[in-house]
């Protein structure tokens, strides 16, 4: 598929998914507005949920450099009948004049900017919130971030309540109508959606989204939290806001469970059923076949859960109140995604499906299971060569000594130099036994090269004793395209770091056309 043809699909009125099977750190460097990120790497891995529907048109994209046309023999043969490439990849794009962009998450980013121009919710500055919390006025900082973001750095008196939460336990969080209410994120667009949220429904307090977020709290010379561990979030949903108050100022269609079980039948859409709850709660208990997304998550990270434009997407909660599915189907169809609540207790009533479902390939019969001494005996006598297929940062922490890092779509050149240089084994390393046997059918490709498996990845040699050594300066960083360096310590006190990631988000929405900036809608009332 060339540029031209595949940028009208994007816009056109069938189903199509664009997957970016380049690694992380490549996608994040620049791809098309309506990219999702599906590393060939972890292919298997990542379809199934990221296209339930294997008759979809999913065309793929690359560096024009063949990995493309790989991960489309891999789809093959996992059922995928609509699979198109496209046409000279990335650089193609750009040449036919279309522009990539920069970091992740680009088209809920790229809404929570243009919704706030509308809406204008209210900010705060970290100036301002500072000298409340010195004159001790009361105020409740919530941060709208999964937990593990927070842990990493947050405001002093913050308290971890991912978008979502908030409403759903609205009078169990906040006491009182009059208190204000802070929200931040790390950066814009969890704050500004967060707040405008609370406005949405009507709460009576002040509410203000931190301008900036935790950034714009270091940028104005104040001090983070490290390692904060939040209280733990009321347990029932008995706090929440009133839930008619919510449908009110959330209004989206539902589905009854009828419907659902016969969108999932539907052999000429694709059907996507999330579970908007938390970890414990969904791992306590979910509908079949749902995927968990947490709701503010899946509202800031689009591009993590639906691949395929034009699908349909089921929101359950699975609570009384509904409050977060009804915050989750409102913003995505704002987003212009078909989102729809899912009405009552479906439990009994859903089909099986594919949904959730990931392609696992067993480890092939060719590949031996080494012990950490056997596959030390196998090194030291020179027949084969170490390659660990580990995260690029965790290499070069610890490595075994002589080894090289490679990943799935380096493995052909690496296998050719080996052979070159008389090698005919090559041990596989891994902490994740899925990654390796992805990795080893790609080597079983190679003719002349036996692929071994340390049993138990790297902790069972430095457990076993074996020795280790640090290569800070291995893969170089352009080689290491399984990491995003796009201004990636701006949350470990690189200032510029920080305004250079800030611009960029305010940048997003000069960088659309008006195609795209069609796709969403910023009208008060809800998107037919």
């Amino acid at each position: 598929m060339t540029p031209e043809i595949l940028k009208e699909a994007l816009h056109g009125p069938e189903e199509i998914a664009l997957l970016d099977v380049r690694e992380h750190g490549q996608y994040g460097e620049g791809h098309p507005f309506y990219a999702v990120n599906c590393p060939y790497s972890r292919l298997e891995l990542r379809i199934g949920d990221l296209a339930p529907r294997r008759a979809t048109l999913c065309v793929l994209l690359d560096d024009g450099d063949g990995v493309a046309e790989r991960a489309a023999r891999r789809l093959d043969a996992l059922g995928y009948s609509n699979v198109t490439v496209l046409q000279g990849g990335a650089p193609a794009w750009t040449a036919a004049g279309f522009p990539l962009f920069k970091g992740v998450n680009v088209p809920s980013k790229t809404f929570g900017e243009l919704m706030e121009a509308a809406a204008h919710p209210p900010t705060l500055s970290a100036e301002t919130l500072h000298a409340w919390q010195r004159e001790g006025r009361p105020v409740h900082v919530f941060d709208g971030r999964p937990f593990g973001e927070f842990h990493k750095m947050s405001l002093p008196g913050a308290r971890c309540v991912p978008n979502g939460e908030t409403l759903h336990r609205w009078h169990d969080l906040v006491g009182d109508p009059e208190t204000p209410v802070v929200i931040n994120c790390a950066g814009r667009t969890r704050g500004l959606i967060g707040v405008e949220s609370l406005r949405r429904a009507g709460v009576p307090n002040p509410v203000y989204a931190l301008t900036n977020g935790t950034q714009g709290w270091a940028l104005a010379g104040l001090d983070l939290v490290r390692g904060s561990e939040s209280r733990a979030l009321p347990e029932s949903d008995s706090g929440a806001f009133d839930p008619q108050a919510v449908v009110k100022g959330f209004p989206c269609p539902t589905a009854t469970p009828e419907q659902l079980a016969a969108w999932q039948r539907d052999e000429e859409r694709s059907c996507y059923l999330f579970d908007v709850r938390t970890s414990s709660e969904y791992d306590a208990g979910h509908l079949a076949g749902a995927v968990h997304a947490p709701a503010g998550q899946l509202v800031q990270a689009t591009d993590q859960w639906i691949a395929v434009r034009r699908a349909r997407s089921v929101i359950t909660d699975t609570t009384e109140s509904g409050v977060r599915a009804r915050f989750a189907a409102f913003w995505l169809r704002r987003m212009g995604h078909e989102a729809y609540v899912l009405q009552g207790d479906a439990a009994e009533t859903l089909v099986s499906s594919d949904m959730g479902r990931t392609f696992v390939p067993p480890l092939p019969a060719e590949v031996e299971e080494v012990s950490p001494e056997t596959a030390q005996r196998h090194l030291s006598a020179g027949r084969a060569v170490a390659v660990d297929l580990r995260p690029s940062t965790a290499f070069r922490e610890e490595a075994i000594p002589q080894s090289r890092w490679s990943i799935r779509p380096r493995l052909p050149g690496l296998l050719r130099a080996m052979l070159s240089g008389g090698h005919r084994e090559v041990l596989l390393v891994a902490d994740d036994p899925a990654v390796a046997a992805l990795a080893a059918v790609d080597v079983l490709e190679a003719e002349g090269i036996t692929p071994l498996l340390l049993k138990g990845g790297f902790r069972t040699w430095r457990d076993a004793g074996l020795p280790v050594e640090a290569r800070p300066d291995e893969p170089g960083q352009e080689d290491a395209i399984d990491f995003l360096y796009f201004v990636h310590d701006r949350h470990d006190g690189n200032a510029e770091a920080s305004r250079r990631y800030l611009a960029w988000e305010l940048q997003l929405v000069d960088q659309i056309d008006d195609r795209e900036r069609g796709g969403f809608s910023l009208r008060p009332e809800e998107p037919g």
